[in-house]
């Protein structure tokens, strides 16, 4: 059997008094598109932390293609194929676009030409390559958070973790941007997803995993999961986040 590409076993955070995330597992596979789900509070972004080195974990393991990276920094885990967005999309905005995705492009490419290769590369692909010369500044949010993905995609990584990706885009831009995963899920890459927005979900989501409170209550796929009552009252019941 091969090994996941992601394996999260028994992580826990805890905040002086508060357990923002408890003993959660799982694995992601190479290939995978898997969506995290839960109320405001969950801990989705905190376990997104833990995963990428923001935050280390106060128990448990998070392992990489099998090496546990619990004590690596956010940049070491990105040399290991690690790539990731932020719910708020933050470009460098006195730079331009081109200039954005060279920085994470220099991470893998050392050479500028090697670099800006790989940076038009995925800019063409998220399609910002006509906004290349730009500053990031001028850009639509619907194009900040594809500039977020060129950024990560620049890494040249083996999964991306997107943190609400799809949060104040109307849905031409929605549909869009589900293309766009579609067609880099397609050429390979694993995704792991917070997302809210329950379209999304349904639409490329082969496997989902729900938090509440922190502990992982659901796991399976997308329709399974979105009909289960105790997910129906700890998420669709509640006020979204």
């Amino acid at each position: 059997m091969t090994a996941p590409l992601l394996s999260v076993q028994s992580a826990s955070k805890r905040f002086v008094g508060l357990l923002a995330v408890d003993s959660v597992s799982f694995d992601v596979s190479a290939g995978e598109m898997v969506s995290i789900i839960g109320p405001n509070g969950a801990g989705k972004t905190t376990l997104f932390n833990l995963l990428t080195g923001q935050l280390q974990p106060s128990g448990g393991t998070v392992r990489l293609r099998g090496q546990v990276v619990n004590r690596l920094g956010p940049h070491r885990r990105a040399r290991l194929g690690m790539g990731r967005t932020f719910q708020i999309a933050k470009p460098l905005t006195r730079l331009t676009v081109l200039e954005n995705v060279l920085v994470g492009a220099f991470m893998k490419h050392r050479g500028l030409r090697a670099a800006e290769g790989k940076a038009v590369e995925v800019l063409a692909e998220v399609g910002l390559l006509d906004r290349a010369r730009h500053s990031a500044g001028e850009l639509t949010l619907s194009e900040r958070r594809r500039l977020e993905v060129a950024r990560a995609l620049a890494l040249d990584p083996e999964i991306i973790l997107l943190d609400e990706v799809m949060a104040g885009l109307n849905p031409s831009e929605v549909d869009a941007a589900i293309e766009l995963y579609r067609r880099l899920n397609a050429q390979g890459l694993t995704f792991l997803v917070i997302e809210h927005n329950l379209k999304v979900v349904r639409a490329f989501a082969e496997r989902v995993i729900v938090l509440d409170h922190g502990v992982l209550i659901a796991e399976g796929s997308a329709e399974t999961i979105l009909a289960t009552p105790a997910v129906i009252e700890a998420y669709i019941g509640r006020q979204r986040a």
